[in-house]
């Protein structure tokens, strides 16, 4: 009881809702649904087949918005940063989403996300201020406490039920992440998407719109297998997984046997058996036209079971158990008509049909004909319902045999299947809802271990906010101070696990050295000044701001973070091969000396130049003359970035810099 008097509008509007429910969106009354129920002048304004909902455009104006942010390293969190080519990313997902554009914009093969299901509980970050200028904006995503954690006040909102824009607010969350997701998929590319009842209906829907409903795989159906609610009048059992292609031309047949087939079945055996006629009394023996210059070695005409024959594929036998005749000629329409013509025509050898599967046609003892297909060898069946790949309540309950702790976390085995219906040597995997870790986990191990699937070597970009832990949770207890840290323990963990295995039983592990580290990198802001040509009203503030750009670069900021937002901002990744290089004759160096990127080693009192991707790119932070000139144009890259300040009082230096980089066809750029 709260003390209110009854609310008469909405008491009304309540049994409205109970009378007309399709006059109701969001439980909000539609007028225009309203007057086109009882009204004679029906008029839908701009009727078409569309997906809308409020906050729909400033979704838009989100995702339209660039970002100035970068992505800052974190070596001394990290495992094997030198050489490792997974990330880890602490941060904002849509702000790392746009980070990420220009260096990963078409080379994602597989993105798995598990985002908020909408039950009404969950906080989630979704723009509810669109009248805010960018700058509030970053400042409320950016809300920290005194260690740097972002805290749920400020930054998350819950989306509750009784919330009149429940669905809107979920679409306006999901709709620029999806699209800015789909830039990063290869042309063979899938997303898949873990949902539940509350949104599936929506997430169809809005990925049919930024994927093209043409490019729609699957919705798979998992069987979850956890505890049901005693109170519910159905016993929910099952989740969804949407699966969409960037473009479905390009993305192969799933090499994987579904795990939930019975070991005797034809599917499992990768077989298809498929009468497609049937011969008796009332329907003659099949027909054949045998083109001209079939081959002698048979009699031309139909192909006839003989008494006694069994079922048996059509081979050299043939001779023995049927014979062919000359009598009849094959029905127009039939749809195996040309595969049987090939075949035969092959001598009866299997042929493959456009799907390349193997194809060869057998006569059973009743006289039926069936076509038996094999699927190309590493190419099974998928069916749509999953199940055998555990649950959230084993994952959960093996995690905290670790000490990790984190509600319903997916299961490592369903999400191994997903990455395994990829095709390709090499790909990168992403999860930008990152949680507690699963992607990475499921990718060290397909990795690491034997699998009669062609050998992988699987790439993962993980991205989760530093959502604060609980002070009273026990991942809080456990050292993990946010979720981040949760996941960034539970793979380190994995990787001291699977190093130990593989010591005690080499025999289950893939040959070679896998990669067994992971970089951490961190949603920061720039290391150099911006530009903010909306604030200069007036002359004063416009010499200030020219002032200000003296030196663009920002009090405190370090070498290596500019390093990578400059690699990031070219269109490099954050993988890339980075090394020092040591000027000639530079102070307490040898000449040609190399130092990997985010080593321990220090060259703050050296002159010399990154060099990314053997000299593609060249990066100068140090200092500047013409010796170092001289080395970076031997090098021959194809672009050089360094600092405007580097040049500062040598105007003569500079000047020739130019000219000597342009006649020699490189690239050049100061900032």
């Amino acid at each position: 009881m709260d003390g209110d008097s009854i609310d008469i509008k909405q008491a009304r509007l309540q049994r409205l809702k109970e009378l007309f429910p399709e006059l109701f969106a969001e439980s909000q009354l539609d007028w225009e649904k309203l007057k086109a129920a009882f009204g004679d002048d029906i008029n839908f304004a701009n009727e078409r087949y569309v997906l809308n909902w409020a906050g729909k455009s400033d979704a838009f104006k989100i995702l339209q918005q660039p970002t100035t942010t970068t992505l800052k390293p974190a070596p001394e969190e990290s495992v094997n940063f030198n050489s490792t080519e997974n990330l880890f990313i602490e941060g904002e997902n849509l702000e790392v989403l746009k980070v990420l554009q220009k260096a990963y914009y078409g080379k994602v093969k597989c993105i798995i996300i598990d985002p908020p299901y909408n039950t009404g509980s969950d906080s989630f970050i979704y723009p509810d201020k669109f009248s805010e200028k960018k700058e509030d904006y970053l400042k409320r995503i950016g809300d920290k406490d005194e260690e740097g954690y972002l805290m749920k006040e400020g930054l998350f909102r819950k989306n509750s039920k009784d919330s009149g824009h429940y669905h809107s607010n979920w679409l306006s969350m999901m709709y620029p992440r999806l699209f800015l997701a789909k830039n990063l998929l290869r042309d063979d590319g899938v997303i898949f998407v873990h949902i539940d009842d509350n949104e599936v209906h929506n997430l169809r829907m809005v990925m049919n719109e930024i994927f093209g409903e043409e490019n729609f795989v699957a919705q798979f159906v998992w069987r979850t297998d956890g505890n049901f609610d005693n109170q519910a009048k159905v016993k929910v059992c099952h989740e969804y997984i949407n699966a969409y292609c960037k473009n479905l031309n390009f993305f192969p047949p799933p090499p994987v046997i579904d795990p939930s087939i019975d070991s005797s079945s034809k599917l499992f055996k990768e077989e298809i058996r498929n009468t497609i006629v049937k011969n008796g009394p009332a329907n003659p023996v099949s027909k054949l036209v045998l083109p001209v210059g079939f081959p002698t070695d048979f009699e031309k005409g139909r192909i006839e079971k003989r008494d006694n024959a069994w079922p048996r594929y059509l081979n050299d036998a043939i001779v023995e158990d049927f014979r062919i005749t000359n009598e009849t000629t094959i029905e127009s329409g039939w749809s195996s008509k040309d595969l049987v013509l090939e075949f035969i025509k092959s001598g009866l050898k299997p042929i493959f049909d456009g799907k390349e599967q193997e194809t060869a046609f057998v006569i059973t003892r009743t006289g039926a004909l069936e076509v038996i297909k094999k699927r190309k060898e590493n190419h099974s069946y998928v069916i749509s319902v999953l199940t055998n790949l555990g649950n959230t309540q084993t994952t959960s309950a093996n995690l905290k045999r670790e000490n990790i702790h984190f509600d319903y976390p997916k299961p490592v085995q369903l999400e191994k299947y997903l990455l395994s219906m990829n095709e390709g040597e090499e790909f990168i995997a992403l999860d930008f809802f990152g949680g507690s870790g699963t992607l990475a986990q499921a990718v060290l191990e397909i990795n690491s271990q034997k699998s009669k699937f062609a050998p992988k070597r699987i790439k993962f970009i993980v991205v989760q906010l530093p959502e604060h832990c609980s002070a009273e949770g026990l991942s809080y207890k456990a050292g993990c101070k946010s979720i981040a840290d949760v996941a960034k323990e539970r793979i380190r963990k994995v990787i001291q696990k699977i190093e130990k295995e593989k010591l005690q039983k080499p025999d289950l592990f893939a040959e070679g050295k896998p990669d067994l580290g992971f970089k951490v990198f961190k949603l920061s802001s720039s290391s150099f000044k911006i530009w903010r040509g909306s604030e200069i009203d007036s002359e004063e503030k416009l010499v200030e701001q020219l002032d200000a750009f003296t030196n663009p670069i920002k009090p405190g900021a370090e070498k290596q973070n500019m390093l990578y937002e400059l690699m990031l901002k070219t269109g490099y990744e954050l993988t890339s091969a980075v090394q020092y290089v040591i000027a000639s004759g530079a102070k307490h160096s040898q000449k040609g000396k190399k130092i990997a990127s985010g080593s321990t080693d220090s060259h703050n009192d050296s002159i010399g130049f990154y060099s990314i991707n053997n000299n593609e790119l060249i990066i100068a932070l140090d200092g500047m003359n013409e010796e170092l000139i001289e080395q970076i144009i031997a090098a021959k890259p194809q672009k050089v970035i360094t600092l405007d300040s580097l040049f500062a009082g040598n105007d003569q230096l500079k000047t020739n810099t130019v000219l000597q980089v342009r006649d020699a066809g490189i690239d050049f750029k100061t900032i």
